[in-house]
């Protein structure tokens, strides 16, 4: 359930907002300002926030980023107040939400703000066979650990086991452990006291609390700093959290499942993740499969695809023509679930006639056959090796890094799994590319058009 803050008075247009989100199954806190706002998300934490233009949007976009609260922030008015949305916008805001506000686009906005809403679809006797494995070990409070290369749905599974469970009443509370630096991860998780950093003026409950009488996903667990590490297995331990700044430790309790696409057992070998740690998170271990190994659940994922962007998107649903249920059927889908979502909405919004026809479907090229399953070949794959003489190794790899970023969208978790380096390890790099003033491709969701639903914003 999406915990959606609103910032503003709920007498007028702002109201009909509350409504639609609460009819599409937000959990709503409402506040009259910015100051009140800020307080329930120092508190209790919010998934999305929309603000009224008439508040004041770009400090609460400040002071949300000072006190480290990663929290998308939606701002909401009139066209007429257009110079005010561009300099939300400009500060931070992610969105612009049109008054009166518009169903789908609130819906869009709560699906993005969530993740993959929706139960996983399936039919393969894989995937059967796991998600019963799935309920029957979701009734226990032992931690899970999910493996799965990128884009096969991790956190659909999680949500599902969520919901399978004793706490299903309880908050589900999702954290990418890639998606942030070490110092905002950190206050994320744990949360902090007034004062313990520049910024923090006030008390906030990391995720943790937040997540206190249900269950914490921690994504991309094998992203985590060692140090962070260290302190996460101190918690799980003594089921206690300590806040930054903090002189008491707080009592939680909390179901904790992970996910990863990297072998944890290979990272432990390399010293890259700790191995006691390793042991309390993987009680129970479930392997999410590439959509290539269950391709019974390729045409019906494909045509539920298929049938949310047409209604999304105001078309009439529409049949695969057979030459496209068979490229659907024989491409190898190396981006998995996520791959085929996104061919499926191009296809939607480009098929012209009564049925969905290969004209429309725009597949990646196949790979070279000796890459390695689920790995993007490189970029410089196949490109002559005398071509590359005369060029520093360090050139070469920055153009590799670039392009693969690009590649990806901008997708810094992916482009470093193609690349087999860490996520800190590139943004480093990008840094110092930065500093040198290179072009960086900018992260996914920066845009004034983030909080809709796209690739870049889902990373199960």
């Amino acid at each position: 359930m999406t915990r959606l803050l609103i910032i503003g008075g709920l007498e007028g247009e702002l109201g009909i907002a509350a409504r639609i989100a609460t009819a599409r199954g937000a959990r709503l806190r409402h506040a009259e300002g910015v100051t009140g706002g800020m307080a329930i998300a120092r508190g209790e934490g919010a998934d999305l926030i929309l603000c009224d233009l008439r508040h004041d949007v770009p400090w609460l976009v400040r002071t949300l980023a000072a006190e480290r609260i990663a929290c998308p922030v939606v701002a909401c008015g009139r066209d007429a107040d257009g110079d005010a949305a561009v300099r939300a916008i400009e500060a931070g805001a992610k969105e612009f939400l049109p008054l009166p506000p518009d169903a789908d686009l609130i819906a869009a906005m709560l699906a993005a703000a969530a993740g993959e809403p929706d139960a996983p679809i399936h039919a393969d006797p894989v995937m059967v066979a796991l998600l019963a494995r799935a309920a029957m070990v979701a009734r226990a409070d032992a931690s899970i650990l999910i493996g799965g290369e990128s884009g096969t749905g991790k956190e659909v599974l999680a949500r599902y086991i969520h919901r399978h469970s004793r706490r299903a009443r309880g908050p589900f509370v999702a954290l990418n452990c890639a998606a942030l630096p070490e110092a905002l991860l950190e206050s994320e998780l744990f949360g902090h006291e007034k004062g313990a950093f520049s910024g923090a003026v006030a008390a906030r409950r990391g995720k943790f609390e937040q997540a206190d009488g249900g269950t914490l996903l921690l994504d991309e667990i094998g992203e985590m700093d060692p140090r962070l590490q260290a302190k996460l297995l101190r918690t799980i331990q003594e089921r206690e959290v300590d806040r930054l700044g903090g002189q008491a430790p707080v009592k939680i309790d909390v179901r904790i499942l992970c996910a990863s696409h990297r072998d944890l057992v290979e990272e432990v070998a390399a010293g890259r993740f700790r191995e006691d740690l390793y042991f309390r998170l993987n009680v129970i271990g479930l392997r999410l499969p590439p959509l290539r190994e269950r391709q019974g659940d390729i045409l019906p994922l494909a045509e539920h695809f298929a049938a949310r962007y047409s209604e999304a998107n105001g078309l009439p649903a529409r049949p695969f023509a057979p030459q496209v249920r068979a490229a659907l059927l024989t491409h190898p889908w190396p981006g998995n679930v996520r791959e085929l979502e996104n061919a499926v909405h191009r296809a939607v919004l480009l098929a012209s006639e009564d049925e969905i026809g290969p004209e429309a479907l725009e597949l990646a090229p196949p790979r070279r056959q000796d890459a390695v399953a689920g790995e993007a070949a490189p970029v410089l794959a196949g490109a002559p090796v005398t071509a590359l003489v005369g060029r520093t190794v360090e050139s070469v790899e920055r153009d590799l890094i670039l392009e693969t970023l690009g590649h990806c969208l901008g997708n810094r978790t992916r482009a470093a799994e193609i690349l087999g380096i860490s996520i800190r390890t590139l943004r480093n790099k990008l840094h110092d590319y930065r500093a040198a003033g290179l072009a960086v491709p900018p992260v996914p969701g920066q845009g004034p058009f983030a909080a809709l639903p796209s690739d870049a914003l889902r990373g199960a």
